[in-house]
Parts: C-alpha cells; sequence; structure tokens
C-alpha cells in the first residue's frame, strides 16, 4: 500500500484532486539514431531551484543528437532526474535523445502544460515530491514511483490556461525588476573596479605632473611616483600540491583553496584539513600581511586575491594559489595595485590560456609593475578607496537585498496561483494581444 505525501492544505472547492499517474505516465521508449524529428542539440541540463528562478524562461533540459543508448524525449515531456534531483521537474522544450538517469513522464488530455510547468516549479510541490525519497527504498533518488506518491490539483483546463497565464505575465514584470537591480549591481561592481584602477594609478590630485609610465596599456603617471617589478618589492612563496597521504608522519593542517579566495575578500566557510608532512609544514605557512593571489582556473579567477590577516591559525595554502609578501610596501596597497584593471591586463598578457581556462606562472607574477606612491600619500589613497568601496558594497548590498525578496515574491506568487490562494477567474492581461487573451 503507497504512501502518500500530503501537501495542499486547501484548495478551491470546484477543483478536484487527481492521482499523478492518472494525469501524467511514464515513457520508456528508446531513441532511435535514424528518426530524423529527434535532432535536438542544445548543452541543457535540469537545474536546481534557485537557478530557475534567475534564469525562468531558460531552455533547461539535456537534449541531443547521440540517440544510442537513450531515452526518446518529445517536446513538452517532463522529465525528472534521478540522480541529481534539486527543483522540481522540468518541460522539454524540443524533441531528442536524453540520458538514462532522466525519467520521463508524458502529459494525459486533462493537462494544460504551462499550468503544470509552473505547478511542477512551485517549492511546495518540491517538497513534496523530495519527501518522497523517505517512502521508497532509493532513498535521495526518484523515480516515476516518486512521482506517483504526490496527488496533484486539477482545475477545469480553462482555469489552467488562465492561472498560466496569469503568472506568465505577473512573473515578467518580476523578472523585468530582477533583471534591472541585477544591472544595477553589475554598474556598481564597475564603478568599483574603476575607483580602484584610477585612485592607484592617477592618485587623487588631478593637478599633479604626470610622467609616462613606459607601459602602453597604463599610459602617463604622477612624475614622482615609482614604478617596479614586483620582484624588487616582494617574495613569492608557492603553496602545496595536493595528494597528500596520512601517515605517522603527517599532521593534518587548514589549506586554502582557489575557491577560498575571492575578489578582494576571502571565504572561510569551507576550509578543508590535509595532511600535511611535518617537516615541510612551515614551507607553506602563511604569515599575517600575505597577499594571495590565485593561479587562474576560470578567468575570472586569474590573479584574484585579498590579504590574508591570520584569519586561521597554522594555515597552508594550495599551490595554486600564491603567498605574495611585500618587503617594501603595504600589503594593503600591493592588493589593490593587483587589483587594477592595467595589472589584470598585465596577468591576461602572459597568462597561458585556453578556451575557458587562463593560468599565471609565478615567474610572470614576479615581472608584474607596480605603482608605489610615497607612503603618506599610499595611505591617503587607500583611505580614499577604503571609503568609496564602503559606500558601493552597501548599495550592492542593497541592490541584492531586493533581489532575493523580488525572487522569494516570485516563488510565493507561483505556489499561490497554482494551489488556488489566487483567484484569477477574472483576470485579464492589461492590453491583450489576443481575444483568447481576454476571454
Amino acid at each position: 500500500m503507497s504512501v502518500k505525501v500530503k501537501w495542499l492544505d486547501s484548495f478551491p472547492k470546484k477543483w478536484n484532486i487527481f492521482p499523478s499517474k492518472r494525469l501524467f505516465f511514464e515513457s520508456k521508449t528508446r531513441a532511435h539514431p535514424n528518426d530524423e524529428q529527434l535532432t535536438a542539440s542544445q548543452d541543457w541540463g535540469v537545474i536546481p531551484q534557485k537557478e530557475f528562478i534567475r534564469r525562468a524562461g531558460r531552455r533547461v533540459v539535456h537534449i541531443n543528437q547521440h540517440l544510442d543508448k537513450r531515452k526518446r524525449v518529445e517536446r513538452d515531456d517532463f522529465v525528472i532526474s534521478m540522480r541529481s534531483f534539486q527543483g522540481g521537474l522540468e518541460r522539454a522544450w524540443a524533441s531528442g535523445g536524453i540520458r538514462s538517469s532522466y525519467v520521463v513522464i508524458k502529459p494525459g488530455p486533462k493537462v494544460d502544460i504551462q499550468f503544470f510547468s509552473w505547478l511542477f516549479k512551485s517549492q511546495k510541490y518540491i517538497n513534496a515530491l523530495q519527501a518522497t525519497s523517505l517512502f521508497t527504498r532509493d532513498g535521495q533518488d526518484l523515480n516515476f514511483r516518486n512521482f506517483t506518491l504526490v496527488d496533484l490539483p486539477l482545475p477545469s483546463k480553462h482555469e489552467q490556461r488562465r492561472i498560466a497565464k496569469f503568472l506568465n505575465h505577473e512573473t515578467a514584470k518580476i523578472d523585468n525588476l530582477i533583471e534591472k537591480q541585477q544591472q544595477l549591481i553589475a554598474l556598481l561592481q564597475e564603478k568599483r573596479q574603476a575607483v580602484i584602477s584610477h585612485a592607484v594609478t592617477k592618485g587623487l590630485n588631478p593637478d599633479v605632473p604626470v610622467k609616462d609610465s613606459g607601459i602602453e596599456w597604463l599610459g602617463d603617471v604622477p612624475a614622482h611616483w615609482k614604478i617596479v617589478r614586483l620582484k624588487h618589492a616582494c617574495r613569492i612563496q608557492s603553496g602545496m600540491p595536493k595528494g597528500g597521504t596520512k601517515n605517522a608522519a603527517t599532521i593534518d593542517m587548514p589549506m586554502l583553496r582557489v575557491a577560498n579566495v575571492q575578489d578582494g575578500w576571502l571565504n572561510l566557510n569551507d576550509v578543508r584539513q590535509v595532511p600535511v608532512e611535518r617537516e615541510q609544514a612551515s614551507r607553506y605557512l602563511l604569515r599575517f600581511g600575505d597577499v594571495l593571489m590565485n593561479e587562474g582556473g576560470d578567468r575570472d579567477k586569474l590573479g584574484r586575491g585579498a590579504v590574508w590577516k591570520g584569519e586561521i591559525e597554522k594555515c597552508i595554502h594550495q599551490n595554486h594559489v600564491f603567498a605574495i609578501r611585500p618587503m617594501d610596501i603595504d600589503s594593503e596597497w600591493l592588493d589593490m595595485v593587483t587589483r587594477a584593471e592595467y595589472a589584470k591586463f598585465h596577468f591576461f598578457q602572459v597568462a597561458k590560456q585556453t578556451t575557458n581556462l587562463a593560468s599565471i606562472s609565478s615567474s610572470n607574477i614576479k615581472e608584474t609593475p607596480l605603482l608605489v606612491p610615497p607612503a603618506t600619500e599610499r595611505q591617503e589613497i587607500l583611505e580614499y578607496i577604503q571609503k568609496n568601496l564602503v559606500k558601493l558594497g552597501r548599495s550592492v548590498k542593497l541592490a541584492e537585498r531586493q533581489c532575493d525578496l523580488l525572487q522569494e515574491r516570485r516563488a510565493a506568487l507561483i505556489s499561490a496561483a497554482v494551489t488556488g490562494k489566487i483567484d484569477v477567474r477574472g483576470w485579464k492581461p492589461p492590453n491583450p494581444d489576443n481575444a483568447e487573451d481576454a476571454t
């Protein structure tokens, strides 16, 4: 006897509640390499709920033309990933072959595709579907049986279409507001970069005499500033290679990885302990004031860094994270200069690059040109930068909070509409495009 997951606390009296298997059925049809209709080659994939909210409307079902040993999926089928389920059922936007790790679910005649596209992405339904793993032997793996354990609400076909149109219209308005906030965040981040770059290359006095820096992409700089290579002002310490094996001669130590070193700050939420040879431990120890810099990876990680201020006692670093140890300049100044656009341009010029990846060697980092004003001027510039970054940071956080609130509102709106908490029977879209929308 199956155990049902109850997830609808209330719903309109005119709605029916149907077992899922009466509205949808599982398809196990194999894709055929010679089927001319199965030609989609987009590289899509099932995505988590949070990403669905951010990327609503994107095509998110993985379908491709390599059809042998794959299931057949047709446009407007629904799919669920058995092994990596993270957020509802996804609608197929094209016909094609799909990995065997997906369950393909076909809609019956009583189903409006758009309505159930929204229902299957409502947080209440997602929670209910995830809860079915408690009643199956497969643990976190989900299959068609899990789907059948959650009954579905069924308004009339007309009301299903009305709810779908309502959500299409209302979520589009929210998505537009989210996009504007995201554009604002991007502008603020550009402003942040511009503040740093201008201050550390031009200074605060617009009337100061200038000289040619001798660096094509840098141009003129204040005449009284020094220009030195990083190797003459700092030492570079390489980190520990991966792959240590725990034994009697090792000790466990926290190690910073590329993921821990962000642009101007450190993410220390997940610092892993690794075995280190006792005799080698001191070789990789970080010191207060080291400027951490990523070797690379994705292009946005190239040269990304922050100042180490001893946040974790006796911490080492991975070989993909350089520790740059200043000798004659302030750590904070070195950090800001290497975050300026001209320094980033240098990193990209000398980096080893492939299609999506880039990496820089310690020898190339050593050749980075550093602009060095007098100590008192450096301090004035750093205070100016910090003051502006604090203001910009507050604005970014406010915009991010607005995005979060809008996304929460969007999710709540979807859940309320598909469960009948919002009566849309009398709703009409403003300036309808056609007569059908107005009926």
